[in-house]
């Protein structure tokens, strides 16, 4: 099995994981403050960071992002006083690993007892639809109809008859839906803004992803500019870090060279969705490319600039594996020998699913 279940490590706006600082840092400044001052720091640190502005901020927290990378968010767009303490809130008040994914409005005028409230309770703001990473149509659909907009107006705005003509889909086959060609971000939504609107933004976005510099890059690895689409999808499902992203497309498009299976339990588990079964690599679709060789029929899921990016400038190496290990760690490899010995190694739980 080339190819392992992705673990999302962080989630929080922007890509790439975050350093996740010691846990002995903080106790060490616990103990060597008398109880007094350190008292007196939490509660300074839990304060509003500047009481006076109440201007709000958009902030996106993504499905999977833990505590650290939600506490270094807020810490670098000025909404808390200290990472540590808001950290240490959350486990004070037994919140650690429950603030909820969503779009939400937060000032630097709250406090970490209101931001955590907020995030915990899934208070996200009625005024922004966000768009996830990785996501898939049909989730993007549930979650429209489930923000208030009909059934029938998201199946209407979702049709990309609605769109003919728009840069972003000239390479796409006349008979695919919008399956990752609709760009992640948050956008402003009114009582009066029509969700064609909202989708025809994404596809602006997803255009200026395909810049001249991409495809060529493209064309150097063989790939049209859909065919490149498809294989950032999967990437975009498999692993969170853009460092590892280049090695990965290397991978796949020397996979497909050799006239290897893919591999990918992603494309596996996309497959089975779309038939509503439950998500395993042993359903039979044309979509899974661990039973199958070649391509699957189309992306599973939207992508972002560097996971694009990674396929048309893909790593200098020849590896013919990679596993995600349960520390969220890719390891690469050249032989199935080396694949399954690395796999007994890092993956002991990950690898047991299905």
């Amino acid at each position: 099995m080339p190819v392992q279940r992705r673990v999302r490590t962080t989630g929080a706006v922007g890509e790439g994981s975050v350093a996740r600082p010691k846990k002995t840092r903080l106790l060490l400044f616990g103990i060597l403050l008398p109880p007094a001052l350190f008292l007196l720091w939490y509660l300074v640190s839990i304060a509003p960071y500047n009481r006076a502005d109440d201007a709000l901020q958009t902030v996106v927290v993504y499905p999977g992002a833990t505590d650290t990378a939600i506490a270094n968010l807020l810490y670098g767009r000025g909404l808390l006083n200290s990472r540590s303490a808001y950290r240490l809130y959350l486990r004070l008040h037994g919140l650690r690993g429950r603030m909820q994914a969503g779009t939400y409005a937060i000032s630097p005028a709250m406090g970490v007892s209101e931001i955590t409230r907020k995030f915990s309770a899934g208070d996200v703001t009625s005024s922004m639809l966000t768009i996830l990473p990785a996501q898939r149509l049909s989730d993007l659909r549930a979650q429209l109809i489930s923000a208030g907009f009909a059934g029938i107006e998201v199946d209407a705005a979702l049709d990309p008859k609605q769109y003919s003509g728009h840069p972003a889909l000239a390479d796409k086959p006349s008979g695919a839906n919008l399956e990752g060609y609709l760009h992640p971000e948050s956008f402003h939504v009114t009582a009066s803004t029509p969700l064609t609107a909202i989708i025809e933004s994404s596809l602006d976005l997803t255009a200026a992803l395909f810049t001249e510099e991409v495809r060529r890059g493209l064309a150097a690895q063989g790939l049209s500019l859909h065919q490149g689409v498809i294989l950032a999808s999967i990437i975009e499902r498999e692993v969170d870090d853009p460092l590892v992203k280049p090695s990965v497309a290397q991978v796949f498009l020397r996979r497909l060279r050799m006239g290897m299976e893919l591999g990918s339990d992603v494309t596996a588990y996309y497959g089975a969705s779309l038939q509503g079964l439950r998500e395993a690599v042993s359903v039979d679709t044309p979509y899974n490319t661990r039973m199958y060789k070649g391509w699957p029929p189309g992306p599973i899921s939207n992508i972002s600039a560097t996971s694009l990016q990674a396929v048309a400038e893909p790593a200098a190496t020849d590896y013919l594996y990679f596993v995600t290990g349960d520390d969220g760690v890719t390891y690469f490899s050249r032989s199935e020998a080396e694949h399954e010995a690395l796999k007994v190694l890092h993956c002991k739980v990950l690898c047991q699913l299905d």
